[in-house]
């Protein structure tokens, strides 16, 4: 595959460079992973993979600083991966374990860190949007140049409620980022038969919201938006919406056969656009990595979640009592 010119304007190292490869190497090897774990048994319920999407969170993370926030829908292992959450950690949750991030009892859709200002995956569609609005609004309150980073779908932007929290971020001038992850796909409803709108950040326009469209198969395009949108709220100008246009290879759901699209649909992205291929060809034809140091990352990044997985098998099931605890009443 050749190497895509990036867009981006933001000048990055060789080292930068080879650790957003390792960044978005580990979200894919992980989920490919979780993918197994789920087919032999060891993830219940429901489980949502982020293949293909590696660069807007990782794109997106190169923008942040100590104390800003992120909150997101159902496919979340990417974004607990990309802000430091421990793989161990998470691979456990997802197992039901009870060295996983909430004691086993949140399972692949909702886990949370406060200790990495990672304030969950939400399994109701949209019901994330005015949360991050909420955690924007602490920031402000607080006097702080934190941001939140708000993600959702491009079924989400559907709901009632996103408009709702675009009137109230823009009257109160809040840090928040809205990141439309458009991955073209609401479960199995193509964007173009959902929505009239040729895009879906200029919705944010009737509230004066400003924002744009990212490439979001290019790591290196999502973080120079994410600088603007990032330099945009620390200023203290209100929110901004990213509608970051990405490609999830596999289904909705691990549940899902995905038979709305094409087989060569799918074959296509992954050939033409992967965001992965595209910044190991940067590194080797710039001659910032050989193929003997990407091998070598990958067989580290394989030991990495390998050991995630051996570590929730062994990990315990939540002792009973631990139904009565984190409860309100």
């Amino acid at each position: 595959m050749a190497a895509r010119k990036s867009t981006a304007k933001s000048n990055v190292s060789a080292e930068e460079l080879l650790s957003y490869y390792r960044d978005m190497l580990l979200i894919r090897r992980f989920e490919e992973k979780a993918g197994q774990l789920y087919g032999m048994g060891l993830i219940g319920g429901f489980c949502h993979l982020y293949i293909g999407q590696e660069a807007v969170v990782v794109g997106l993370e190169a923008t942040a600083k100590e104390g800003d926030k992120r909150i997101t829908s159902y496919r979340d292992h990417g974004h607990m991966l990309a802000c430091g959450m421990d793989p161990k950690g998470v691979m456990a949750e997802l197992t039901g374990r009870e060295g996983g991030y909430s004691k086993g009892k949140g399972g692949s859709m909702h886990m949370f860190s406060k200790e990495k200002h990672f304030y969950g995956g939400h399994g109701i569609v949209g019901a994330q949007v005015p949360l991050g609005a909420g955690l924007a609004f602490s920031d402000k309150y607080k006097g702080n140049d934190n941001v939140t980073f708000t993600y959702f779908g491009d079924g989400a932007a559907n709901q009632g409620q996103v408009y709702e929290t675009y009137n109230m971020a823009m009257l109160w001038d809040l840090p928040v980022i809205f990141v439309i992850e458009n991955n073209k796909y609401a479960m199995g409803t193509s964007v173009q038969r959902a929505t009239k709108s040729p895009s879906l950040w200029e919705r944010g326009a009737a509230y004066g919201i400003k924002g744009e469209e990212v490439d979001g198969m290019d790591v290196l395009a999502v973080k120079a938006a994410g600088e603007k949108a990032v330099a945009h709220c620390r200023a203290g100008k209100g929110p901004y919406i990213l509608e970051v246009m990405t490609y999830r290879y596999r289904g909705h759901s691990m549940s899902d056969p995905a038979k709305y699209r094409t087989r060569d649909e799918v074959q296509k992205m992954r050939s033409e656009r992967d965001a992965i291929e595209n910044v190991r060809e940067l590194l080797l034809q710039g001659k910032h990595a050989s193929e003997d140091k990407l091998k070598e990352i990958d067989r580290d990044i394989k030991a990495i979640v390998n050991e995630a997985a051996e570590f929730s098998k062994e990990s315990p099931e939540p002792a009973l009592e631990e139904l009565w605890t984190d409860i309100y009443a």
